[in-house]
């Protein structure tokens, strides 16, 4: 349901619209997250702008994993694994780049927490179209 008010719905849209810069700058750059991005973005145009909402909830990337965490708040194996090696990167990096170990270790504690909340989020069940029979047809 939309916001009521036009400021407030504006503001929604333009944070959606920022959320959703930033998580498809993440998918091309290692340690910013592109899924939390983009369930944010959903999140905030469900409120300010239906035609966005509607264009992310169909996108063919961005649409399943919207749909995925409002029907079972879960987050796809691939999705986990995606952002942990991203992360896992990042971390590598910090620690070969930064000015000081501490930053470093900073960034990196944040990074294994977030990780460690992905990793704890269920996962999709399997839908029937997609599993693979359990005796071979005749």
């Amino acid at each position: 349901m939309t916001h009521p008010n036009a400021v407030v719905r504006f503001i929604l849209l333009l944070g959606a619209l920022l959320c959703l810069a930033l998580g498809v700058i993440g998918i091309f750059v290692p340690g910013l997250p592109t899924t939390v991005f983009i369930l944010m973005a959903a999140a905030l145009a469900s409120r300010g702008s239906p035609r966005l909402a509607a264009w992310l909830e169909g996108h063919r990337l961005f649409g399943p994993m919207i749909q995925d965490w409002r029907t079972h708040r879960s987050v796809s194996r691939r999705a986990k694994w995606s952002a942990t090696v991203m992360m896992t990167l990042c971390a590598v990096l910090l620690f070969m780049t930064a000015s000081h170990w501490e930053y470093a270790a900073l960034g990196s504690a944040i990074m294994a927490i977030v990780a460690t909340w992905l990793w704890l989020r269920p996962e999709p069940p399997t839908s029937p179209s997609t599993r693979l029979p359990t005796t071979p047809p005749r």
